[in-house]
């Protein structure tokens, strides 16, 4: 025990004398005090940065809470135990600290402790639910209902069951990106073995009619899940008033760490899923594989912080919302907010600017970690089909950008963040012929362009 009390320390005091370790503050207060920051800049995959950028991409992944990491450590170099072990106080100490953030994540979305399986995170997750529920009752249902926006890892599971000879219908969403109830209720069949939406809109953030869309799949007797990855610890969830059989749940959005998911799964009335791994049989024989105890800790100490912290959390992050939405649109035109501005969690705010190519602006907001989108689809250059299936126009969906605030995010930082987009939208507007046709009041929708 000494010994590791001497390691814990001894590791904190190299972490915080290490010239390479930066304060939770995030940017913002790095340009405010740069105390040992190199004078010279850096080039990572050939793009060359003056400074470490400020971080508004807190949907993509947040930054572990000091409180989480604190949780977690003792897990890391003292109780290591492996918690299946029976035989030791090592295995046993590390089974209670287990059930304890089961307990702590049941507690989060109104649910029992019993309900919550632990797996990689909610792509997993939504894997099992997907894949998992419709080969179970694969004899007598064939059918699943989903909307166009969900995660990638939902559509694509979806796909793989076409595959298999199983039935998809991807509902359309409105221009505001929520579901119409009524296109909903009529898509469900006697064979509708799932219906699946996604709680809150990893890109455009909008939140669905959650308690409304599980009232329709209670009526209709149809198990619904739904992936809150996004949702959890920021909009308050109660899994009975949502009615929901399955929530796939992601520990490094609520500031746990990366490589750690939950999967709610009711018992009363039972749902059964396939497992999609086989092995030692783990979490009810549901998801095989070793539970790594000091993630397990983390994901339930960030829950818990979250249910003590929900408010504090929404109303400020709500206010930087505002003053980013209101500092942009007061020195741009042509600003458009994507997806419903009433119902949406504040913490996303996804713009689009007129006149201006999505892909220029990102580059050229080297000083502002953002994105275009999804971070599991960025990588492509077809504008977002989560935009593209809200109707945007395929010029306007090209210059989206993504900003997530969230917990640690400063008002320093959304100032600059404002001044570095207004500066770079500016910029290129400039050298867009465009607007300027649109300054001298051209119409340039109605224009025929001809080939030559």
């Amino acid at each position: 025990m000494a010994a590791s009390k001497l390691l814990a320390s001894t590791l904190r005091k190299t972490l915080t004398t290490s010239s390479s370790f930066r304060r939770f503050s995030t940017a913002a207060a790095e340009a405010v005090a740069p105390a040992s920051e190199p004078e010279d800049s850096m080039t990572i995959k050939g793009v060359k940065i003056s400074a470490r950028p400020l971080y508004l991409d807190m949907q993509a992944t947040s930054p572990v809470d000091p409180r989480v990491l604190d949780a977690m450590l003792p897990y890391y170099l003292a109780r290591y135990g492996n918690p299946h072990s029976r035989t030791h106080l090592f295995g046993w100490e590390s089974d209670q600290a287990v059930e304890t953030a089961r307990s702590q994540i049941a507690d989060l979305i109104g649910a029992s402790p019993k309900e919550i399986v632990f797996t990689s995170g909610a792509t997993e997750s939504n894997n099992i639910s997907v894949k998992g529920v419709m080969k179970f009752y694969k004899e007598k249902k064939r059918h699943v209902v989903t909307t166009q926006t969900e995660h990638k890892c939902v559509l694509d599971s979806c796909r793989h069951l076409q595959q298999e000879g199983f039935e998809v219908t991807y509902l359309p969403v409105g221009n505001d990106g929520i579901v119409d109830l009524e296109k909903l209720k009529g898509s469900i069949r006697p064979d509708t073995g799932l219906v699946s939406v996604m709680a809150v809109n990893n890109e455009i953030g909008v939140i669905q009619p959650m308690e409304e869309i599980g009232e329709i799949c209670k009526e209709l007797n149809v198990p619904f899940h739904t992936d809150a990855a996004q949702a959890l610890g920021k909009i308050p969830i109660d899994v009975d008033k949502w009615n929901v059989s399955l929530m796939s749940l992601s520990g490094h959005k609520i500031y746990g760490p990366k490589g750690v998911g939950a999967l709610y799964m009711r018992r009363r009335p039972r749902i059964r899923v396939e497992p999609q791994m086989n092995g030692g049989g783990q979490e009810r024989g549901i998801r095989s594989g070793t539970v790594p105890t000091p993630l397990v800790v983390g994901m339930g100490a960030a829950c818990e912080l979250a249910k003590k912290e929900m408010e504090y959390d929404d109303k400020r992050i709500r206010a930087l919302q505002e003053r980013m939405l209101n500092g942009v649109r007061a020195k741009l035109d042509g600003v458009v907010v994507n997806g419903s501005v009433e119902r949406r969690y504040a913490g996303n705010l996804n713009l689009s600017f007129a006149y201006v190519e999505g892909e220029s602006l990102l580059m050229g907001l080297k000083d502002v970690a953002v994105s275009s989108g999804s971070a599991c689809t960025s990588a492509s250059l077809e504008p977002s089909y989560v935009l593209r299936a809200l109707g945007v126009d395929e010029d306007m969906a090209h210059t989206s950008i993504r900003f997530g605030i969230g917990r640690f995010t400063t008002e320093e930082e959304i100032d600059r963040a404002i001044e570095l987009t207004v500066q770079q939208v500016e910029k290129l507007r400039e050298m867009s012929p465009l607007y300027e046709m649109v300054k001298e009041g051209i119409d340039i929708k109605q224009i025929q362009w001809a080939q030559h």
